[in-house]
């Protein structure tokens, strides 16, 4: 009901019915038509006054054998006659229809006295045919109104399809330029964003590419300046010191790519997938344990996304000491579950394990490889694949990293 379809249509429709039923109102009050009784009263005086006419004066009144012929109006007839008894000439009159006109049939000493007579208003007077008449005109406005609504809101909801069609790259489509001047102001005003995004995004992406890339000189030479330094243990910091600033400049450059990669997908089994990844990473000497491995098809990037499942068992193995992987599939997701036995994060830091070069304790930066890059990057190919990845805290102890992608049929049926 909280929708502005169903705002304009109450709005239009109440407007119609209100507007016309003060202008019946006013025509009702200005003609004062008849109500029903005031309709019977002349015509059952007229009733009374042609019986006696027939008995005192016969010849000046046409008398016929039989009441006249047609289908019989049962309405009126009760009414005449309910009326007659009420003034207490009771008469058994029969109103008849042949054709349009009601014709009135009077039981006379002779036979039977047959006059045309008008058509009287319905039971209960004009008020309720007026009722009945509004609710017809109330349902056909609100027809009418919700026509206009649609019509009116259409161009609204295009606006709303194409927004809720963002895609993984979180750029909005061109929208069309079309219908309402505020509508298609708006459209111009989405679509200038939108292409000012992209711009900043590019810009943003070219600046990490590049400064990840000329590092890489700065990089060499500091290295080899290093290897002079005659004290061991200093030779030793700088050099780590150095490859972390490597892994730094090489992790920017590889989240570059995937951010504005778009490789063609394909059909991935993500079974075998899953599983040669487990193989590789423990002859590595991760601690990984593959538990559950239900066969599922998806489409994706291949490379991709043996890179983003790559970056999250190593980091389950890393941190959380062991890596556990399940794969559960339903006719719609296969959902892939990796759990491990770490400290898991603090649950002020889950929304920022995203972000590119978060770490949850930065003191610890040089005990563990990697630029902190791993998660953002798994997270940017998983949603670019149409899934989502969920991390969070496992219920007794550790992480749960858990990716959800949409099922394909397979190569073969596909």
């Amino acid at each position: 009901m909280n929708t502005l379809r169903v705002k304009l249509a109450i709005l239009i429709a109440a407007s119609i019915v209100s507007v016309t039923c003060i202008l019946t109102a006013v025509l009702i009050y200005v003609f004062n038509p008849p109500d029903g009784q005031q309709a019977v009263k002349p015509l059952v005086e007229q009733i009374e006054l042609l019986s006696q006419v027939a008995k005192v004066a016969p010849a000046l009144v046409p008398i016929a054998n039989v009441p006249a012929t047609g289908a019989i109006d049962d309405d009126l007839t009760s009414r005449l006659r309910e009326a007659l008894k009420a003034r207490g000439t009771p008469r058994n009159v029969v109103v008849s229809r042949e054709g349009d006109a009601p014709l009135l049939s009077i039981p006379a000493d002779q036979g039977w006295i047959i006059m045309q007579i008008p058509d009287l208003p319905p039971q209960g007077g004009v008020f309720n045919l007026l009722l009945v008449w509004l609710s017809i005109f109330t349902f056909g406005a609100t027809a009418v109104a919700i026509f206009v609504a649609n019509r009116m809101v259409k161009p609204l909801v295009l606006l709303e399809k194409a927004i809720e069609s963002v895609g993984p790259d979180a750029l909005l489509p061109e929208l069309p330029v079309s219908g309402p001047a505020e509508v298609r102001v708006a459209a111009r005003a989405l679509n200038s964003l939108s292409s000012r995004l992209k711009t900043a995004m590019e810009s943003r992406m070219r600046l990490v590419a590049a400064a990840g890339h000329d590092l890489r000189t700065p990089i060499t030479r500091m290295r080899l300046r290093a290897e002079f330094v005659e004290n061991t243990d200093d030779r030793a910091m700088w050099l780590n010191d150095i490859d972390e600033l490597a892994r730094i400049a090489d992790s920017a450059i590889q989240l570059v790519r995937e951010e504005s990669g778009r490789s063609k997908p394909e059909y991935v089994e993500l079974d075998r997938l899953i599983a040669e990844l487990a193989s590789d990473l423990s002859a590595m000497s991760y601690d990984v344990t593959l538990t559950c491995n239900a066969a599922a098809v998806v489409r994706a990037d291949r490379v991709g996304l043996n890179r983003a499942f790559r970056n999250l068992i190593i980091n389950a193995a890393t941190h959380g000491k062991r890596a556990r992987i399940a794969i559960k599939v339903t006719p719609t997701d296969a959902t892939v579950t990796i759990d491990d036995d770490g400290p898991g994060i603090p649950p002020e830091l889950l929304g920022r394990v995203f972000e590119p070069f978060f770490r949850v304790h930065p003191a610890r930066t040089k005990e563990i490889d990697g630029a902190g890059l791993g998660l953002t990057i798994a997270h940017e190919i998983v949603q670019r694949s149409g899934g989502s990845l969920i991390i969070e805290n496992g219920a007794l102890r550790g992480l749960v990293q858990i990716v959800r992608l949409p099922v394909a049929p397979g190569p073969e049926s596909a």
